[in-house]
């Protein structure tokens, strides 16, 4: 049973999770956004899959795992990770917004807030402390020029 827990309890499935959520809210709602809300959808959900795609490929070019709850090997702090801490948790909320409206299902917008709070809680807290275990300094210094979702300081 701990080892289906572990498997469930991985960033893709809360994001499926959401996902379901989401599209079951915009099939019960009617549509208030029509075109203007596949546009704006397909736009962010497309700027989500370019940053995925980015940060893992800055990952991958480190040689770190992309995996969670596992020991990363380098600290990434350029590139996409100068502007975000979590560029594939960011990217996964774009996305998660792009779908929202896509499907014109506008009453599901917080299920973006309840996404982000359950990333940081079940797997954000616990990388910052791999990171601060590894790294020491310079996390400690990344984290005060990067802020863990998006933006500078």
């Amino acid at each position: 049973m701990r080892k289906v827990m572990e498997w469930v309890d991985l960033p893709p499935v809360w994001l499926i999770g959401h996902l379901v959520l989401a599209w079951a809210i915009g099939a019960l709602m009617p549509p208030v956004l029509g075109e203007a809300g596949r546009w704006i959808g397909g736009t962010v959900g497309l700027a989500g899959l370019v940053l995925m795609v980015a940060a893992i490929g800055q990952m991958a070019t480190r040689r770190t795992t992309v995996i969670p709850r596992r020991d990363p090997s380098a600290l990434v702090t350029s590139g996409v990770f100068g502007w975000s801490r979590n560029p594939i948790y960011l990217a996964d909320a774009l996305i998660l917004t792009g779908a929202i409206f896509w499907w014109d299902a506008v009453l599901a917008l917080p299920l973006v807030a309840s996404f982000v709070s359950v990333i940081t809680a079940r797997f954000i807290r616990d990388e910052e402390a791999r990171l601060t275990a590894g790294f020491g300094p310079e996390f400690d210094l990344w984290a005060g020029r990067v802020r863990r979702w998006f933006g500078r300081r």
